[in-house]
Formats: structure tokens, sequence, C-alpha cells
């Protein structure tokens, strides 16, 4: 990425203008070219489409988002029209990530490509803090330099999003990459009258902003009354936060016009999104835990700097529990990415985390991964049958041949998908939305009666065609069913610490129990393997095995109905 201006006050979002995009929902992945930030140079984020573009007859969606400033549902309505400018606040990169931070960024990952499947024009712009006291602190345990280390866990980041999915940002801005924006603001605010300067040190000063608190619905008293450390006396109120911190001994600074120090955590936020975006766009998004100090900050600080500050939405997602507990490292409770993915699939992951609606708190427990292994588990192996059968058939009518019925069950689960993604994301009505046309292929495909119905083939095509096209809206598109079958059976086998060898000759072992009509002995079997997460499935062909949630966290869930 070239330079970045500094922000004028006045320039708006996206200031250069463009055709409207027709409204036509549409099951396409358009490229973002030829747009700009407020005060930067055109940015390009090149994307490749998944889909063959399976366009709708039906109007373009109002899409609804709950917005934590107002405490209501609003009317999705961006400042440029097609356009949409989204700033989603990055990790402070001092070690590796965590599930809470994947459901942050899963479900941002699913707004941006939902706007991008509806026709908009997407700046995303998600930064990382490589400038922070925890790094510095990390880099001191580890004998590291700073930025050193926070460049390597911001590889490690990408790398965490890439195997969940994630599509790339259309910019990922680092904070010591932009310091001229973010002194430039601070001379803003100070010029303003908002901000003090003592011994180097460059503070906010809240009782200079009364609307302080509007987003999280605090007061200067409660804040008062909730101090819990040492308050510095050289503040004019303990609420005050710092913009800029003068430099200390062995720790990294850059020089500025109240000597060398380094930035505050809230201003990063404020000088990135504004140099991308500029004072005034469409969604600034984050996890909860974000809401107060950070975003209530940022809102300050924009404000400060420029009186036409606005964002239209400000959007939270909520916390992630273990085992119904907050999950917190004190407790024991913390896990990376890298450790649920070392059992579970990444996309068995991306789906637990979109099957409870964004807003409502998660809870992380075994039975609930399983469940999502096992749904997905179902949901490849449905397309991947009903994608084999394809290949071995030539598709001579065309789609005009679908049968009414066929087309009914298409449009009912395209209006859901498109009712409930424009309802807040609404994405546990999606995902129970898909059972019917799966249900609906492997009707076709198993059944007596599917497979005597007329234009089956074409009825087939078409259903695969409308849950796929939804799976790459969701991110939930593997490079190949027969791929993430597989490996999905070969993590089972690693969570029930078993080999495949193993299961087979436990497969055989039962055969020859059966043939011996020793069947408490094979009856044995299947339940061992059940306990442990693997079923057996009898055909006429032989016996095959697939994974499935373990015995004992079936009879939990069903204990707990």
């Amino acid at each position: 990425m070239g330079s970045v201006s500094l922000v004028k006050c006045c320039r708006p979002f996206f200031s250069t203008l463009f055709l409207p995009t027709p409204r036509v929902a549409t099951f396409t992945t358009k490229n973002l070219s030829s747009f700009s930030a407020a005060s930067s140079p055109p940015l390009t984020a090149e994307k490749k489409s998944d889909s063959d573009g399976l366009t709708f007859k039906k109007p373009f969606p109002e899409v609804w988002l709950h917005n934590t400033m107002s405490k209501t549902k609003e009317l999705f309505k961006p400042k440029v029209e097609s356009k949409v400018g989204m700033y989603v606040c990055g990790v402070t990169a001092y070690d590796l990530s965590h599930i809470g931070h994947a459901r942050v960024y899963v479900n941002f990952d699913l707004l941006y490509r939902y706007f991008n499947h509806l026709g908009f024009q997407v700046c995303y712009v998600r930064n990382f803090t490589d400038v922070d006291d925890k790094i510095i602190a990390r880099a001191k345990e580890l004998g590291e330099d700073p930025i050193s280390l926070s460049r390597r866990y911001c590889e490690e980041f990408c790398q965490d999003m890439a195997t969940l999915n994630c599509l790339s940002p259309t910019v990922e801005p680092k904070v010591s990459e932009h310091m001229p924006q973010i002194i430039d603001m601070i001379e803003k605010i100070l010029n303003n009258g908002h901000a003090y300067v003592v011994d180097g040190d460059v503070y906010f000063n809240v009782e200079k902003f009364p609307e302080y608190g509007k987003l999280s619905s605090r007061d200067l008293e409660d804040n008062r009354a909730g101090e819990r450390v040492a308050v510095d006396s050289r503040k004019k109120n303990p609420a005050d936060f710092a913009l800029w911190k003068s430099a200390k001994p062995g720790e990294p600074f850059w020089e500025s016009p109240w000597g060398p120090g380094r930035p505050g955590w809230h201003i990063e936020c404020s000088a990135m999104s504004a140099a991308y975006l500029g004072y005034s766009f469409d969604i600034h998004g984050g996890g909860i835990d974000l809401v107060f100090p950070h975003h209530e900050n940022e809102i300050a600080q924009s404000c400060a700097a420029c009186k036409k500050s606005n964002i239209s939405i400000w959007m939270h997602n909520g916390f992630v529990t273990i085992d119904s507990v907050k999950m917190s490292k004190s407790l024991g409770n913390f896990f990376t990415i890298r450790q649920v993915i070392d059992i579970y699939h990444p996309l068995a992951l991306r789906y637990f985390l979109m099957s409870a609606h964004y807003r409502s708190p998660i809870n992380y427990s075994h039975i609930q991964l399983e469940s999502a292994s096992d749904r997905v588990y179902y949901i490849y192996e449905t397309l991947h049958e009903c994608e084999s059968f394809l290949n071995q058939h030539d598709q001579t009518n065309g789609k005009d041949s679908v049968p009414p019925d066929t087309l009914n069950i298409i449009d009912k689960f395209h209006d859901v998908f498109l009712t409930s993604m424009s309802d807040d994301l609404h994405t546990p009505v999606v995902l129970a939305g898909m059972s019917d046309p799966l249900k609906s292929i492997n009707d076709l495909l198993h059944t007596r009666k599917g497979k005597k119905q007329q234009f089956r083939i074409e009825s087939l095509a078409a259903l695969e065609k409308s849950i796929r096209d939804v799976l790459i809206v969701l991110g939930l598109t593997p490079a190949s069913y027969s791929e993430v079958l597989q490996q999905l059976k070969q993590k089972a086998l690693m969570r029930a610490n078993l080999t495949e060898e193993e299961v087979l000759q436990k497969i055989e072992e039962r055969a020859g129990a059966r043939i011996q009509k020793e069947y408490a002995k094979s009856d044995a079997i299947r339940k061992e393997l059940a306990v442990l997460g693997i079923t057996l499935m009898d055909s006429p062909n032989g016996t095959t095995w697939r994974p499935t949630i373990p015995l004992p966290l079936q009879e939990q869930q069903i204990d707990a109905l």
C-alpha cells in the first residue's frame, strides 16, 4: 500500500462518485476496484468469483443491522450509493489468536461477504495494533524486538484467518506505519481544546466532550466510582485517557511535537479509520468488550478532531463462553484457534460460530463442536454424493426442466436466506433452512420414489447449486467435498484415538460375528465405536463408517432437553 494522506475533516467518505449498481440480489462475488477512501489513493481488492452468478427476480432486500448506539435495529443506508465503508478493530499482535477473536472476524467476514453478494463495493479496513504495552511486555519476556514480535504474530493471525476461510480485508493498516496520521489527529484534538499536555504525555479531556458515554450508556460519575487502579494525579479527570505516551527507557518510540513517545491504544484506530474511510463512514465493529472504553474513546477522539465525525452503525458481537463460563486466561479455560482446529476441522469451527446469532453469547463445548462437525459432514457428504452422481450423467434438458416442487423448495430456501441475512445476519435460521434442500437431494438419490422422479438429474443440479451458492456467501465452501470429508474423518479418528486401520479391523470383526450369529458381540462392537464417535452404516455393498457425535455426548444432549 502506498503512503496515506493526512485526513481533511471536510472530505466525505468515498470521495469519488460512481454510477449506482443495479439493485438486484445476485449470487455473485463482485470485484472491488476503482473506488477511493476519503483520504487515500484508490484501493483495489481483487476477489475471484466462486459462483456462476445466479440472479433472483426479487427486489434488492432492505438490510437491517443492530446499532449499539441506538440499542435498536436500523435500516442500513449507505452514505454513498452502492458503497460500504467498514472498519473493524483488529488484534493486538503479541500472541496467538483465540476463539473469541475467531468469532469477531468470522462475523465481520460474513457481513463483508454478504454486502459483496448484494452488489455493494466494500472498503473493509481491519487494523493491526503492533505498538502497545502488551506487545512491549511480551517482547521483554521473550527477549525479542517488539516490532519483530508483532510482525510475526500478524503473520500468524493472517494464517489463522485464511484457515477459517475469511477473506482478506481491502486494507490492513498497522499502527507503526501510520504515525504521521496519528500525530496529525492528536494535534487537531489539542488545537480544538479537547486535550492537554503533561510532561510529554498528551491526555484527552473527557469533561470537554459532554457526550462522553453515549455509546456505553455510562456517565463520568460511574467512571469515578468504578476506578480500580491508582489514578494519575496529573490527570484533570480520572477518566482522561492517553493520546500520546512519552518514551520510557528500552521501549520503541517515535518523534512528535511533544517529544519522543508512542500513541495510546484508542487514538490508533481513530486515526487509521479516518485515514482510509474519512471521519464519516458506515460501520464500525468489534467485540462487545470494546464498547467501553475503546469505542467510547474512539468516538470522543474522532468528534474532537472533526465535528462532522459520524459513524452510521456500531456493531458488536457477543462473548464466547467455555462450558457456560466466560473465557479467561486466569480461569484456565482459554483456547487459541490453533488448539481448537488441531482437533476439529476449521470449517466446523466456522459453522459453530455461525450457529448462534452474532450478538448472543455462544458457548464453546465439545458437545457444540461435535454437533457442528457432524452437521458439516452431513452437508458435504450429501453434496459430494450429488456431485458424483451428476458427473456420471448428462444434464440434457437444462434448468427450465426443473419440476415445480423442486423450484418451490429452492425459492423457499433463497427467501429464507435473503430475509434472515438481511435481518441482522440471522445465520442460525439460514443454517436451519438448508435442511429441506439437503433432504430433497437425499430423497432423489436414495429413495425409490426419488429415483423414479421425472427430471431427477435437473432437480439434483438445481438443488446442489442453490446450496453451494449460499455456502459461498457463508464462507463454508471447501475446495473439494471429498477432501474435506476425508479431513473430517481424520479429525474424528484423532479425537477417538484410533487409526482407520483399527476401525476397519473392528468392522471385519463385527462382520465375522454376524456371520456366526453372535449378535450381542456385533452390537457391542457397534456401541464401542459409537462411544468414540464412529458410527457404522450397513448396506448391501458392505459396512462403511463415518464420524458422529460420541454416544455419551448424544445422551447428554437428550438429558438436557
